[in-house]
């Protein structure tokens, strides 16, 4: 039996991207996933809860939910590792993992994701020392494109396990995964703003002063907000409300009200933001990553290396700020450590992920073209999830084991199951 999604057509968090397959299903067993990949029309599309925003799952075809494969399936509390179903969100992960004894080493700022999406786009939150989610990877479960059940490990899977760790679906339909974790723990959080000109000037030093740092820019202030996090034992205290999403409405209400007065604009922002109440507290890990995001947009991520970072952000802030003042969200500037993983924009280097962000209602391409090209020449690869351009032609420049990984999904989709016309531009395939 499999259960079919009460609703005529999919689209995104967004809604910037949609969809209306022929079929669209939702499969509540193993072998169920595999027939419905064997029999469906194709192509055939995976789909956690749509928080990305390029046209990965986009099908006329079929369309998966693997909602139903969410369980805790087992747990080693001295390796303090995890086998779980991929179709979890990451927020009911986190409470899992809490009560039984683990914890997640790092997350991002959003926990509503799958945790085999979030594996899937290589996303990620912040920590020069800390990898993106596929860093946690030590065993996977997949059913690929002739419906077949397969299992990897990295110890007797190496190539497979970094060819697939950033998966983007093309390999197959990752249903359980065993992951590493670490002991649960206390984090410090500490936000405060300053001035962008002393960030960017101190970036190197700022962004690798704590376990984990984060600042997000707001157009026209001059100010950053600056997030740090470090493990403690202190008591917990309470966090302070969350207002982000209350933060983004004032600021496209003064967007709209003074548009023309860019000057009073600024001048507003730029004190608004300078008194900002501080925030420090202590929280349980799974308490602290994530917030609220309710306001909707776009939005396109670049990661760079490390050492381009400061120079990429005052780039974008003066494209931003000079060409585009119609856009208000904020840009959210992060650091991740180098991993091993072939299709991820982290593999063998150290990045500054640089995030830009776009009203849902509002066209975003022209702001994110232009950004496009800065992130570009700086030598950025885009996430996977995000908005952005590239065909196979620039993708495979960047990623040095592209041919490999590609080889790896041949193996996996002999048939081609999983392509859709945009995914053949993706990897530089003939339909």
């Amino acid at each position: 039996m499999n259960v079919a999604l009460p609703r005529e057509h999919w689209q995104n968090w967004s809604g910037y991207v949609s969809a209306r397959p022929l079929s669209l299903r939702q499969p509540t067993e193993l072998e169920q996933l595999g027939d419905l990949i064997k029999s469906s029309p194709g192509p055939v599309r995976f789909v956690g809860t749509g928080h990305s925003f390029t046209p990965l799952v986009q099908s006329q075809g079929t369309i998966l939910s693997l909602d139903h494969f969410d369980a805790l399936v087992s747990h080693d509390p001295a390796a303090l590792q995890s086998r779980i179903g991929a179709g979890i969100e990451i927020g009911a992960l986190t409470r899992k993992l809490h009560r039984i004894g683990q914890a997640l080493p790092n997350m991002g700022d959003i926990d509503k994701q799958t945790f085999g999406g979030a594996l899937a786009t290589s996303t990620h939150g912040s920590g020069i020392g800390l990898g993106a989610y596929p860093t946690q990877l030590r065993a996977m479960q997949i059913v690929d494109g002739r419906g077949a059940i397969r299992e990897f490990n990295s110890g007797d899977h190496c190539d497979e396990m970094a060819a697939m760790g950033a998966s983007l679906g093309v390999f197959g339909g990752v249903t359980e995964v065993t992951i590493q974790n670490i002991l649960p723990y206390r984090l410090h959080r500490h936000r405060w703003a300053q001035c962008i000109k002393e960030v960017l000037d101190q970036f190197e030093s700022m962004m690798t002063a704590h376990r984990s740092s984060e600042f997000y820019y707001i157009p026209f202030s001059g100010q950053a907000i600056f997030l740090s996090s470090d493990i403690t034992d202190a008591p917990i205290s309470t966090r302070p409300p969350q207002k982000d999403d209350d933060g983004v409405v004032t600021l496209r209400r003064l967007r709209t009200f003074l548009l023309r007065f860019p000057w009073l604009r600024a001048r507003l922002i730029g004190s608004a933001i300078s008194r900002l109440a501080g925030e420090d507290y202590v929280g349980e890990w799974l308490d602290v990553y994530a917030s609220e995001r309710n306001v909707k947009f776009n939005e396109m991520e670049y990661h760079v290396p490390f050492e381009e970072g400061a120079a990429t952000v005052r780039k974008i802030i003066s494209l931003l700020e000079n060409n585009f003042p119609h856009v208000y969200f904020p840009i959210e500037v992060r650091v991740v450590a180098p991993d091993e993983i072939w299709l991820s924009p982290f593999y063998r280097r150290a990045s500054c992920s640089i995030a830009i962000h776009h009203d849902a209602a509002e066209d975003p391409q022209p702001f994110f073209r232009a950004a496009e090209k800065i992130f570009l020449a700086h030598g950025g690869r885009p996430h996977w999830g995000k908005m952005h351009n590239l065909k196979a032609k620039e993708l495979s420049t960047l990623y040095p084991r592209w041919a490999d990984a590609m080889a790896v999904r041949r193996d996996m989709d002999p048939d081609n199951r999983f392509v859709t016309p945009y995914i053949a531009g993706l990897l530089g395939m003939e339909l």
